[in-house]
């Protein structure tokens, strides 16, 4: 995807993600208020924390989107991830918060109150949402690759679940259940820590340098070996920088071949890869005579 579409396409999310959130933030604790459901204005607490990633995602993005530089000469891409791990900070405050708040309502708030009708019909509106908004923003974060903006999505996902939590409690409330609403208050923050912890463990791998799926290495390897000259490769590395990735690779090639030819083959590995694999933004290949095995870690001078 060339970077004009993909600019685009990120662009698109985060207006989606931020002006959805405001609305919701606005009628979830306007809606708690009136109709006395702490879990709804917890709820609204949530929303108003979607706000603020949704915004970090976007700053992420669009850091990851500058060119390579003298000082990062393999891009900016890794901003993306940054951004996730300052979301996930936001997420667990925002979890502590509310999670304290609902453990002193439910040990030392005293009689619980049945909320109104109100707080159902704002929970099912913010189900619909939350389920349009979060299903966009995830796949506009994979269809180009950006980590943030798919830990933007998680994050919202987690908003169905609390508000289906908070319709059931309202309906129950009204069976004399009333202990449930700041409960599911508990359980909203609970969720917060559990996509907190889902997002860091996806970011934190990105920047580490996880292991590619076997889908990857399986496709690196039929485009490779499908280049006249080249008799397999080994040693695939695969390094990604949020939204994009680098690729090294040992190719195997005839020993008894020029280094010119050599070299012609390299390159049109490298090029088919880039070319063929969105993800992959640089690949620098190696050539290896093809029947010699050796240890790669051990210098070809003591074998």
């Amino acid at each position: 995807m060339d970077y004009s579409k993909r600019k685009k396409e990120g662009n698109k999310a985060a207006t989606i993600g931020i002006a959805g959130n405001i609305f919701l933030t606005f009628f979830n604790i306007s809606v708690g208020l009136i109709s006395g459901s702490f879990a709804l204005v917890a709820e609204g607490a949530h929303t108003l924390s979607d706000i603020a990633t949704s915004v970090i995602a976007y700053v992420g993005f669009k850091i990851g989107q500058k060119p390579s530089d003298t000082e990062h000469p393999l891009g900016h891409g890794r901003a993306e991830a940054i951004a996730g791990l300052i979301i996930v900070i936001f997420l667990t405050l925002i979890a502590y918060e509310i999670i304290s708040l609902a453990i002193e309502r439910i040990f030392f708030g005293g009689q619980f109150i049945a909320p109104t009708y109100l707080a159902g019909v704002m929970a099912i509106i913010g189900i619909i949402i939350n389920i349009l908004m979060s299903r966009y923003i995830i796949n506009i974060g994979k269809k180009i690759n950006s980590p943030a903006i798919v830990a933007d999505g998680k994050h919202q996902q987690m908003d169905i679940f609390s508000c289906i939590a908070i319709l059931i409690s309202v309906i129950l409330s009204q069976f004399g259940f009333t202990f449930l609403d700041p409960l599911v208050g508990l359980l909203i923050g609970i969720f917060i820590l559990k996509a907190a912890f889902e997002v860091g463990k996806d970011n934190i791998n990105n920047i580490m340098g996880k292991l590619p799926s076997k889908e990857l290495i399986d496709e690196i390897k039929e485009i490779s070996n499908s280049i006249d000259g080249v008799y397999g490769v080994h040693n695939i590395r695969v390094n990604y920088f949020g939204s994009y990735a680098t690729l090294t690779l040992h190719v195997e090639v005839d020993p008894d071949i020029s280094l010119r030819k050599s070299h012609e083959i390299i390159h049109n590995v490298q090029d088919s890869l880039t070319e063929k694999i969105d993800i992959v933004q640089l690949v620098i290949a190696h050539g290896c005579p093809y029947g010699e095995e050796y240890d790669h870690k051990e210098p070809i001078d003591k074998m």
